[in-house]
C-alpha cells in the first residue's frame, strides 16, 4: 500500500465501503464516529467527504449532514449497455494493429490490478481498469468513435463515480477476462474480440443489477 496521509486513508476507507455497499443508499456517515474509528480528528474526515461529494457518492442533507448518495440505476444500467456496444468495436478495431508494447502495458496493468485487490484496494483497482480498457481504446484509429467512449465514460462517472460500480466479487473475474483480451488482441482476432468486450461490460452491468436486488430483498426481509 502507498504511504497516505489521514485524509487520503478516511478517503479510501469511505469510498470502499461505498462501493461495497456496507454503507448503503441514503445512509447517515457520522463524521464523530469515523474520526473515533480510524483513530483520527475530524478534520481528515471532513476533508475527504468533501473529496466523496465531488465525486457524486456523498450529498449533504439539511438537518441530517452527509450521506450516501442515491444510484440512478436506470442511466446506469442503460449507459454501460450502450458502452459495451462502443468499446466491443473500439477494440476490435484495436486488434487490426495492435502495437507489442502496448501489450506489454496491459500486461503490466493488470498485474497491478491483482495486487490491488490482494490488498483489498479496490479504488486503486478501478483507476487501473480504466488505464487498461483507455490503452486499448485508443488504438482504434477512430477519433469519433474515442470521443463517444470517453463521453460515455464521464457519463458513467457522473452517475455514480469513478469505479463506485466495481464489486470484489465482480473484480477476480475481471483480472481472468482482460488476460484473455491481451491474449486476443495479441493474435489479432477481431471477431471474437468484438464479442468478448462486449459481454465483459454487460458482465459488470449485471453483477451490479444482482446487487441491487439482493438488497432490495434483504431490506424487505429485515423490515
Amino acid at each position: 500500500m502507498v504511504n497516505e496521509n489521514k485524509q487520503q486513508k478516511v478517503y479510501r476507507v469511505l469510498k470502499g465501503r461505498i462501493i461495497e455497499r456496507e454503507y448503503v443508499p441514503g445512509q447517515r456517515i457520522v463524521i464523530d464516529q469515523i474520526a473515533k474509528e480510524l483513530d483520527t480528528s475530524s478534520i481528515p474526515v471532513r476533508e475527504a467527504i468533501r473529496q466523496l461529494e465531488a465525486e457524486r457518492l456523498v450529498v449533504y442533507k439539511r438537518n441530517v449532514g452527509p450521506v450516501v448518495a442515491e444510484v440512478n440505476e436506470t442511466d446506469y444500467l442503460d449507459t454501460v449497455h450502450v458502452l459495451a456496444v462502443l468499446e466491443g468495436y473500439a477494440t476490435s478495431l484495436a486488434a487490426r494493429s495492435f502495437p507489442k508494447e502496448e501489450l506489454v502495458k496491459l500486461r503490466e496493468l493488470n498485474q497491478l490490478m491483482e495486487v490491488a485487490l490482494e490488498d483489498f484496494d479496490i479504488i486503486q483497482f478501478s483507476k487501473l481498469n480504466a488505464a487498461f480498457h483507455r490503452v486499448i481504446c485508443e488504438q482504434c484509429n477512430n477519433t469519433y468513435l474515442l470521443e463517444t467512449i470517453q463521453h460515455t465514460w464521464n457519463r458513467i462517472d457522473s452517475i455514480r463515480g469513478t469505479g463506485s460500480t466495481l464489486y470484489s466479487k465482480r473484480v477476480k473475474e475481471s483480472i481472468a477476462e482482460h488476460n484473455e483480451i491481451i491474449e486476443l488482441l495479441g493474435i489479432g482476432d477481431s471477431d471474437r474480440l468484438a464479442e468478448l468486450a462486449k459481454e465483459h461490460k454487460i458482465k459488470t452491468a449485471e453483477n451490479f443489477e444482482l446487487r441491487r436486488k439482493n438488497l432490495i430483498e434483504t431490506n424487505t426481509l429485515s423490515s
